[in-house]
């Protein structure tokens, strides 16, 4: 059946089959947005599957370096940890990821995705079993933000049995006495540990198991992740730069041993956050001098956040033809980012080490995100004479808000000159910002998989309806609303994609679809932004055999009310607002090749470019505002859309040893529609440089359970410009190395 090939939207789909009969009972572990690497050359649009063995072998934290080797991604980095990633599909804006669809196990994981869409959030990539990337046909299935596309982070799976394994046993009756005893295809128990540079650790550990009984299959994961740093950036007077982040988690199956396949899965998981992170940056001169350099006013800037997250799913598989899953999730994100604002590290720049007299503003900027909903899709297959159908259909009903009741503080410096210059005094709380913000969103879609002969194609629709509410109170007070505002908006989205199969190994695919992004409910209901509009056309091919795969795709993404975020500017002075039109265009291009494969080497020697060139333009004048389009003309390139990218790694695995060499390129860009080269009357103005990083790796495999992991990342100690956000520039991370160990058992 072609229908185990392909994904359902929400939580992702179901996967039923019959090769076990009657005897067993077939696992129906939810399937994910794409699923593996080798399903990636079936999807009628572009997409990528990072599975978690690609970013551990370099002991990679940083989504941005995970995501760097796939085409189509551009990334700003912000505090060098990836902590805060800015993440843009096809040259949407990055800022704050705020328009890519995230999700983890295919459930929405933005703190409100609705109500606050630039809120700083990712799901913390190391702990994941995969990550998933789509572009293209993802407009019509994932949503809120349908521009961007959607990165499906996936959580460590349950260690389980495959259907062959664990067979029912039966008496001379027919009844169940149990199952054959089986040894686990999946390791039990994992544990990942390293140290290195700066202090920086890294725990990673899990067990768990499935079990044959005679009420059904059982299944359990216990994890826990830990990482951590002293920082590598350099405070004035001294202090911590670093962070540090706690995450467990429980995950649960049971699978009833009933005439119906089903699944019922519970997770839960936790993460405790503590980073000690700025907005600010340097000036010019200061980051030539000190790249790594921090200004003692920003001692106290801390972030720290907790974040609790569950979902219960429901899966069931009546039929081969027919299968549909039910999901209801809650989440929860309190955090306070204490930090500097309202500063020019140019013209700021004394009062910021202390050598001169005057007030900083500083923000307590508490907030509590919760979301929740419920979600179910299904999958009927069918056929119509020599056509087959794989009709795919779901429905969301979600309420997300976000509550801010922050505390305008003062940081006072004497102008005696380093740390001890400054104190800070305390204000008043709800008086750095008091408002409520909420979301009630109906989603609904339908895509239709119609397979005739060597052609595929996907006619697709989505709806959103969302109301929308915004309440501004008092500064001082949780009670008395200065005002209240509510309003709804509405989008209908449609797309078709396409594939044929010249053979078993040759297809081209394609497609266009419309896609939004939406404005939070202040932005809509007070500052008039509207929705950001655009169409995505791409067309590409792709070949495989045993040792080789490549992609080649054109795309274009044509936007329109395309939305200028105020990218930490003080929201009331600087809102958002809709800078009108822009044109995206370009090639992607990944290949991989494995010498050792394809010689028969009897060693493996894997191979990899990953490439896109890009021409991002704004496509009339930007008047006013002050976003990071502000002053571009018609035709100025759009800010942290690089030209060029590639990514290119190479390996060597043998049976008890293996080394890793990868790097990456990016050319220079702007941090503003300006295009100076140098900031001229703002400190986000001036060039993004071209950046060019390596990374070196390696494993010993002292033993079946045991194995030695080693390396550098930035082996030649590259420095570059990375960001000019929040308050001036910033360097990426420096030459790091680390050592560790891998038990299995």
């Amino acid at each position: 059946m072609r229908f185990t090939r392909y994904t359902m939207i929400a939580t992702a789909a179901l996967a039923s089959g019959s090769a076990m009969g009657q005897d067993a009972l077939e696992s129906l572990a939810p399937l994910e947005v794409i699923g593996s690497k080798d399903k990636v050359y079936e999807l009628v649009g572009s997409a990528a599957f990072i599975p978690a063995e690609d970013f551990r072998a370099q002991n990679y934290t940083n989504v941005n370096r995970i995501l760097a080797r796939v085409p189509g991604v551009y990334i700003r980095e912000e505090d060098g940890f990836g902590n805060f990633p800015n993440i843009s599909l096809r040259g949407a804006d990055g800022t704050r990821s705020a328009k890519v669809t995230l999700m983890e196990d295919g459930i929405l994981s933005a703190p409100a995705p609705y109500s606050a869409p630039s809120a700083y959030y990712s799901p913390r990539a190391a702990r994941m079993s995969g990550i998933e990337v789509l572009k293209g046909s993802s407009q019509i299935k994932y949503g809120p933000q349908t521009t961007g596309g959607a990165i499906n982070f996936l959580s460590t799976q349950i260690p389980g049995r495959t259907a062959e394994q664990g067979a029912a046993v039966r008496d001379s009756k027919g009844q169940l006495v149990g199952y054959e005893e089986v040894a686990s295809s999946d390791p039990n128990f994992y544990w990942r540990s390293t140290y290195g540079s700066y202090d920086t650790f890294l725990n990673h550990a899990y067990y768990g198991d499935t079990v044959n009984t005679e009420n059904g299959r059982f299944g359990y994961l216990l994890e826990i992740f830990q990482n951590s740093s002293e920082g590598f950036r350099n405070l004035d007077g001294g202090g911590d730069t670093g962070f540090s982040v706690y995450e467990p988690m429980l995950k649960l199956f049971w699978e009833p041993d009933t005439a119906l396949k089903q699944r019922f899965e519970f997770k839960y998981g936790y993460t405790n956050m503590d980073t000690n992170e700025t907005y600010l940056g340097l000036n010019e001169a200061d980051i030539s001098d000190d790249p790594l350099r921090r200004y003692a006013a920003s001692q106290y800037d801390n972030f720290t956040s907790e974040h609790h997250r569950t979902y219960l799913k429901w899966i069931v598989a009546p039929s081969d033809s027919f299968n549909f899953e039910v999901a209801g999730y809650y989440n929860e994100f309190d955090r306070n980012w204490y930090k500097i604002g309202g500063v020019d590290v140019t013209t700021d720049r004394d009062l910021l080490v202390g050598n001169a007299a005057g007030n900083i503003s500083l923000v307590d900027g508490d907030r509590t995100y919760r979301s929740y909903g419920v979600q179910a899709a299904a999958n009927y297959i069918f056929s119509t004479g020599e056509v087959n159908h794989s009709l795919q259909f779901g429905a969301r009903y979600h309420e997300d808000d976000v509550r801010r009741f922050q505390r305008a503080d003062t940081l006072v410096s004497n102008g005696t000159g380093g740390a001890s210059a400054f104190s800070v005094i305390t204000g008043a709380n709800g008086s750095g910002g008091n408002r409520y913000q909420k979301a009630e969103a109906t989603s609904l879609w339908i895509q239709d998989e119609i397979t005739y002969g060597n052609w595929t194609f996907t006619p697709g629709f989505r709806y959103e309806s969302i109301d929308l509410f915004n309440t501004d109170y008092q500064s001082n007070n949780l009670d008395i609303a200065t005002a209240r505002r509510s309003g709804d908006v509405s989008y209908f989205a449609a797309g078709v994609g396409f594939s044929y199969d010249f053979d078993d190994n040759n297809r081209i695919f394609g497609g266009v679809f419309e896609g939004y992004s939406l404005p939070g409910p202040r932005d809509y209901l007070r500052n008039n932004v509207d929705l950001e509009e655009s169409i995505g056309y791409e067309l590409g091919f792709r070949h495989r055999n045993e040792s080789f795969t490549a992609e080649l795709v054109g795309f274009a993404t044509d936007f329109d009310n395309l939305i200028g975020t105020d990218a930490g500017f003080d929201a009331i002075l600087n809102p958002n607002s809709n800078v009108g039109e822009a044109l995206v265009w370009g090639l992607e291009a990944m290949i991989s090749y494995d010498l050792g494969v394809d010689r028969n080497l009897g060693y493996s020697v894997p191979m990899y470019v990953s490439a896109t060139w890009t021409n991002a333009e704004l496509g009339t004048d930007v008047v006013g505002g002050n976003s990071l389009y502000a002053g571009g003309s018609e035709g100025a390139e759009i800010p942290y859309v690089p030209e060029l990218q590639v990514a290119a790694g190479i390996g060597v695995a043998q049976e008890v040893w293996g080394l890793n060499l990868d790097a990456t390129f990016t050319s220079s860009t702007f941090g503003t529609a300006n295009n100076f080269d140098e900031p001229v009357n703002s400190q986000l103005q001036g060039e993004i440089e071209s950046a060019f990083i390596v990374d070196l790796s390696g494993y010993y495999q002292v033993n079946q359970h045991v194995r030695l992991v080693g390396g550098i990342q930035n082996l030649f100690d590259e420095e570059a410009i990375t960001s000019r956000l929040p308050l001036g520039a910033r360097f990426n991370a420096p030459r790091t190395a680390y050592a560790g160990f891998e038990l299995t058992f």
